[in-house]
């Protein structure tokens, strides 16, 4: 556990797809569980897919996106957990791959590798979900240890209103054992 008054550390992982505008609500439930909280930003999700100032508000923290020079403090301390809501396509089968082409990557990448516990919940078409990759990428993440929830289209229902995401099944799913 990070030395964040006594509090562990989540760092939220926030993809671009249009459910993250809700992610203010998995950060209010992770602080009212007791943890500090630092959102990290694919480059595509900074574009207006969630609103960042309420964000930084939320957490007093910079939304991060883009590396830091090796001469700038760490913003972040090291992460207890990791939350990656949503999850694309594109991040998923990156991850899987191994690429580390952005802060976002680079940090899923080396959460696995130190064992630091990893939560995703993915919104993903069904079209795309059916793609051999993706399937071939979340057996490998799950083999890594990763834990998944979902899955999440973000498709409406027959009566045209939308599911709900489900924000806090990450929390619960970096609990489960």
């Amino acid at each position: 556990m990070t030395e964040q008054a006594g509090r562990p550390f989540l760092y939220v992982v926030v993809c671009a797809a249009g459910i993250a505008s809700g992610v203010g609500e998995l950060v209010r439930a992770a602080q009212e569980k007791g943890w500090e909280v630092g959102v990290l930003a694919t480059p595509a999700a900074m574009n207006g897919f969630f609103d960042t100032a309420a964000v930084e508000s939320l957490t007093g923290r910079p939304v991060r996106s883009a590396w830091r020079s090796p001469a700038d403090p760490r913003p972040f301390p090291p992460p207890d957990a990791v939350a990656v809501a949503p999850a694309t396509f594109n991040t998923v089968n990156k991850w899987a791959a191994g690429v580390a082409d952005t802060l976002v990557l680079g940090t899923l990448n080396e959460a696995c590798g130190l064992g630091v516990p990893v939560a995703v919940l993915p919104c993903v078409a069904d079209a795309l979900a059916a793609h051999p990759a993706y399937r071939e990428s979340l057996a490998r993440l799950r083999g890594m240890g990763v834990r998944f929830g979902g899955p999440y289209t973000g498709e409406p229902e027959e009566d045209g209103s939308r599911p709900e995401f489900g924000w806090t099944r990450a929390l619960e799913l970096l609990h489960a054992d």
